[in-house]
Formats: C-alpha cells, sequence, structure tokens
C-alpha cells in the first residue's frame, strides 16, 4: 500500500508537469456500419473517413453502449454476423511539439480486431481476436510515426470490428508526447495487469508449499484445501495475464467454472473453520457448481458462452458467495474469529467481482478500474493471517510446551537429588554397617579365638607365662593388622606392606631375626580395598609368624615382583624346612589352609618351597578382578 501511495503521488506530479503538452480527447464523432464478410476480415491500410458514410454522431467519451444482457442479434436488422465502430477525433488542438506522439487510452471493449489511422494511413494494428483477447484489461498504446511529407497530425481515425452481440467501449484518449503520456500507460498497465499477475503468482507458489506440507502431513485438511484455493484463484484469472494455447471454448469454460470452484473451495474450508456440516448448503453449492460445469461444456453447449449467457452466469457465482459468506459467518460467529475473517474475505471478493461485473456490461465508466484482479490478493491476505496466526500458536504452543516439560524437568531433577542423597546416606549407613560387621567377624575369628584359646591354657593351668605373653602379643598385632587394613591405601600394595613391616619390625627384632627388604614398585590394584587388604596381610602375617614359631630362622627376606597378570610377593627365610605336603594334610595345618582360602577370596593364590636351606613362600595376586567382590567371603570363619 505505501509504495502504491509512492507510484500514485508520482504519477500525478510528472502528470501536472506535462498536462499542458498533452491533449485529452474528450469529444468524438461516432458511427457503425455492418462488416462486408461475417467474420473478421483483412485491415485496409489506408482509410479516408471522407468515404465513409455520411453517418456520424457526435459523442462524448468515455462512450459505452447500452447494457443488454438478454438481446439477441436481430438478423432483419443486419445482413453480417460482425459491425465495425469507427471513432473520428481530431488533433487540430495538440500544442505544437517536434517529440514523437503517442496516443493512449485506458480502455478499448470488444473481440475483435483494433486499428488506428493517422491522418488516413495505418498506425497501429491489433489483430487478436476471440475470448483471448483481453483487450479489457490491455490500455490502449500507439506510437504515432511522423508522416513521411511532414504534414502534422490532424484527424485519427478508430476502427473497432466487433461481434454484433458484444458490448463495445471507448475511454477517453490522450494524445501527446510520449514521455508525457508513457507513465500513464505504465502505470494502468502494471496495476491492471503486472501487480495482480505477481499477486496470482505469489498465492499460487504458497499452494504448491502447502500441497508439498499436505504430503507429510495428510491428515490435516487444510494445507490441501489452501492449494485448491490457490489454482483455482490462478485459474481464475489465467486469462487476464496470458494466453494458454488451447481452444477458446475450453478456455472460456475453465475460467467461468473456476469462479465457481473457488467458492466451493472457501466453503470447504469455512465449514472446517466453524466445525458444522451444512449439509443442505454443501449439497447446494456442490451440485449447482457441477451443474453449471455440465451445462457450460463445450460439446454439449446447453449454455453457449455469449455476452448474454456469460453475464447472467457470473451472477448465479455472486449468489453462491454471498450464501456462502453470511451462512459461513453465521455459524462462524461464536464459533471461530477465523472463520468471520474468511467470511468478511468472501464478501469482500464478491463485492470486487461485482464492480467489475458493472464495468463488464457498460453499467459504469470504462475509465473505471478492475478490482476484480486484486481478489486473489484478499484471498491470499486473508488465508496468510490464518497461516501467520496458526504459525504463532504453534510456537506458543511448543513454548508451553517446552515450559511444561523444563518444570517437569526440574521437578524430577530436584526429585531425584533427594533420593540420590537418601540413597547416599543409606550407602553410608550400609558401609559403615558393613564396616562394623567385618571388624566384628574379623576379631572373631582372629582375636577372639586366640584369646579364648589362651583364657582356657591359663584357668587349667596348662600355659606358662611366656606362652602367654606370646598369644596375648599374637593378639594385638591382629588387632593392628584389623586396624591398619582400614587405612587409605590408594591401591598400592607396597603401602600395605610397608605397614605391615612397621608393625612386625620390633617383634622380629625382639626375635633375633633380621629382615631383608627387597621389594620394588607395582602397579596399582584397583580392586584392593580394607577387607582384601586385611585378607593380605593375614596372609603375609601368617607366614612370618610360622616362620618365627616353627622354623628357627635368623633371617627373613621380603621381595616383589610383577608381570603382565599380576604381581607377586615372596618370603625366603633361612631355616630349616618343613614337609609341604605333610603339613598340609595333618591338623597343624589349619594356618596353611587358611592362606589358601584367604588368597582365594582375593583371587590369587599362594605356594611354597621347602628345604634343608629354607622355605619360600609365594603370594601372586591379579591386576584386574571380576567377578563376585571379595567382601563377599569376608564372613567366612578363617583361624589365624
Amino acid at each position: 500500500m505505501a509504495l502504491l501511495v509512492a507510484m500514485a503521488a508520482y504519477f500525478s506530479a510528472t502528470d501536472a508537469e506535462h498536462e499542458s503538452a498533452v491533449l485529452h480527447m474528450v469529444r468524438a464523432d461516432w458511427q457503425e456500419e455492418d462488416a462486408a464478410a461475417p467474420r473478421f476480415g483483412p485491415l485496409p491500410l489506408a482509410v479516408d473517413s471522407k468515404a465513409l458514410p455520411h453517418a456520424w454522431q457526435p459523442v462524448e467519451l468515455p462512450r459505452a453502449l447500452p447494457a443488454a444482457l438478454l438481446r439477441q442479434a436481430d438478423g432483419s436488422a443486419s445482413t453480417g454476423a460482425t459491425r465495425i465502430t469507427w471513432l473520428r477525433l481530431s488533433a487540430r488542438e495538440l500544442p505544437t511539439t517536434s517529440a514523437p506522439l503517442a496516443l493512449y487510452g485506458a480502455r478499448i471493449k470488444t473481440d475483435g480486431p483494433i486499428a488506428v489511422y493517422a491522418n488516413g494511413r495505418l498506425a497501429y494494428r491489433a489483430q487478436v481476436q476471440g475470448l483471448l483477447w483481453n483487450s479489457t484489461r490491455t490500455p490502449l498504446w500507439v506510437l504515432l510515426g511522423k508522416a513521411p511529407d511532414g504534414e502534422p497530425l490532424d484527424e485519427i481515425l478508430l476502427r473497432i470490428e466487433h461481434t454484433r452481440t458484444v458490448q463495445v467501449a471507448v475511454s477517453s484518449l490522450w494524445l501527446g508526447p510520449v514521455e508525457a503520456l508513457e507513465v500513464r500507460h505504465r502505470m494502468r498497465q502494471w496495476l491492471q495487469q503486472d501487480l495482480p499477475a505477481m499477486l496470482s503468482a505469489a498465492f499460487m507458489a504458497v499452494g504448491v508449499f502447502a500441497l508439498f506440507v499436505w504430503f507429510r502431513r495428510s491428515h490435516e485438511i487444510g494445507y490441501l484445501l489452501f492449494f485448491n484455493l490457490a489454482i483455482t484463484s490462478f485459474l481464475r484469472s489465467l486469462h487476464f495475464y496470458v494466453a494458454v494455447p488451447i481452444a477458446n471454448d475450453w478456455f472460456a469454460w475453465l475460467t467461468v467454472n473456476s469462479l465457481f470452484w473457488l467458492v466451493a473451495v472457501v466453503h470447504f474450508a469455512l465449514r472446517q473453520l466453524h466445525g458444522r456440516p451444512l449439509r443442505w448448503l454443501t449439497f447446494a453449492v456442490v451440485a449447482w457448481t457441477v451443474l453449471i460445469g455440465v451445462l457450460t461444456l463445450p460439446g454439449p453447449a446447453i449454455l453457449r458462452n455469449t455476452p448474454q449467457v456469460t453475464p447472467l452466469i457470473y451472477i448465479g457465482a455472486a449468489l453462491m458467495g454471498v450464501a456462502v459468506a453470511l451462512v459461513g459467518g453465521i455459524s462462524a460467529w461464536k464459533r471461530s474469529s477465523e472463520g468471520r475473517l474468511v467470511a468478511v474475505g468472501i464478501g469482500a471478493c464478491v463485492l470486487l467481482g461485482v464492480s467489475d461485473w458493472l464495468l463488464q456490461n457498460n453499467f459504469v465508466s470504462p475509465e473505471g478500474w478492475y478490482l476484480g484482479a486484486y481478489t486473489n490478493a484478499v484471498t491470499f491476505s486473508v488465508f496468510g493471517v490464518l497461516m501467520y496466526r496458526r504459525y504463532v500458536n504453534a510456537i506458543a504452543e511448543v513454548e508451553r510446551v517446552n515450559a511444561g516439560l523444563a518444570e517437569r524437568l526440574r521437578a524430577r531433577e530436584a526429585e531425584l537429588e533427594r533420593s540420590h542423597q537418601r540413597l547416599r546416606e543409606v550407602e553410608k549407613l550400609q558401609t559403615i554397617s558393613d564396616e562394623r560387621q567385618r571388624l566384628m567377624q574379623d576379631m572373631h575369628d582372629g582375636l577372639g579365638s586366640s584369646l579364648i584359646s589362651a583364657i582356657r591354657s591359663v584357668e587349667s593351668g596348662g600355659m606358662s607365662d611366656d606362652k602367654v605373653s606370646q598369644v596375648l602379643k599374637s593378639c594385638l598385632d591382629d588387632l593392628k593388622l584389623t586396624i591398619d587394613s582400614m587405612e587409605p591405601l590408594e591401591d598400592d600394595l607396597l603401602l600395605l606392606l610397608a605397614t605391615l613391616r612397621y608393625r612386625l619390625g620390633p617383634r622380629l627384632e625382639s626375635s633375633g631375626v633380621a629382615l631383608q627388604w627387597n621389594v620394588q614398585e607395582l602397579p596399582a590394584l584397583d580392586w584392593l580395598d580394607p577387607t582384601s587388604a586385611l585378607h593380605i596381610l593375614r596372609i603375609v602375617q601368617e607366614s612370618i609368624a610360622n616362620i618365627l614359631r616353627h622354623t628357627r630362622a635368623t633371617e627373613i627376606r621380603v621381595g616383589t615382583a610383577a608381570d603382565a597378570s599380576g604381581v607377586q610377593v615372596t618370603i625366603e627365610d633361612n631355616g630349616h624346612g618343613f614337609d609341604v605336603e605333610k603339613a598340609m594334610r595333618e591338623a597343624g595345618g589349619r594356618g596353611m589352609q587358611n592362606q589358601q582360602r584367604r588368597a582365594q577370596v582375593v583371587g590369587g593364590t599362594v605356594s611354597w618351597r621347602s628345604g634343608a636351606e629354607g622355605t619360600l613362600f609365594s603370594l601372586w595376586l591379579p591386576l584386574k578382578r571380576g567377578g563376585q567382590p571379595a567382601g563377599a567371603a569376608s564372613a567366612a570363619p578363617l583361624g589365624a
């Protein structure tokens, strides 16, 4: 709209600037005669107005024959099927100018050839004939060349050939320099043909887009209706912009019936918006559309496309549009604001169509504007608003759903955090309980059994003071090992062995046994937890205790080694050795059996090799351990 206002201001300023250089022709001489041939014939190259019949009548321009919708051709009044209307205009009042001249007219309505003669010589011809000739929307624009003899322009003669039943109309004409009239011509051409064509093409493009959307979302019938609306609107105005290479009768049938198809599609779109079936109106709309389509078929030609019949058909289309708009608007009044908008749009399109009908049938001045060309713009705007609202509402709905999901997610995260906190508390309590149970079990298996044995020996008097002292020291060492197993080791086996060395060092020194510490760096054992650490400590403690009790060794060597699959701890002494198999079979070999069981719990193995030179004890531990955690076997009663 802003562009149109700016163009109108520019055109007005340009017209005012060139007003004095142009001649506005509003008076002419008019006459009609029968054509010599029943069909449109060839145009003469020169015509002398004095040689024409002397039946000239002065008329005012614009000029339009009276509307005669029901008038049929009167065969007794004429001998031919075509007629020629002559229009003679004087150019003597044109201001003197040396610039090239042009003749401009807003509209010449006819269905036959148009010829323009300047001083009797042919200056312009329009040979397009038939229903595809769009003279009603094509402004007249004739470039007048200079006469060969330099004679000034004195007279312009228009020859308009047409069938007898057509309603001829001629607007006022403008004569003047090309640059003074070109703006008027371009404005009329752009507003009556170019701009409506662009709007129609844009509507069609969006309709094709809606069709492809419907292919993916076939359950949403609104997209298919929008495509049908776009294509019927395009077909309705097709003959205003392009010439289609088909027969005139079929082209006329297509453009006339597309108007009924358009109203029917809008009715179905309205029905979808307000949700009421309106079966009686739907039946009437479909039946009327099909009936007109059948009656106007070029084959049977029950209703021929004539200047008398076609306007009446358009009246039927207008009445159908009014019915659809009224009933649809009432049905959507309290149900759908979008339906009310569509009903208003239909009413606006009907009014624009009525104005075109009045102009086409000479009820109004032929200098008027065809507003029906902008029905596509109205329809496109109305349904564009609907699409915009649907799009914005869809975005709002997505935002609302996202906000709801975000709120639910926050609530769920808070709930999970509370649940996780409770699980951490439960896990902490369970860990404390498991550790307490483990300590109780370890103290029962190790310290408890040793103390009970010592108490019974003392009560029976069968244990000396030195023996009691040794048992109590063993109990104290076992208690220290239990405490050491709770220290954070960070998967470091060397740190665990160093703790044992620190605990047993004084006892070895008091026993006169030298300790050789030959260890090397070992890889981390990720499975080394307190339970496994206690098992390893007791295995090593049991091995050193056996050396102190039975081998009378004076030196103990502790070493470590590592390979690709695990680590190895070796304890070697210089005692007198023992028979390993016999020791395992005897009741006294319970300590060695306990070492084996503890090694199996942590996924390792133990071995002995003993001889006269001493005994070599080996403990192998894996780098990675699968299966059940070592803590699951800690409840087994293992003696010291």
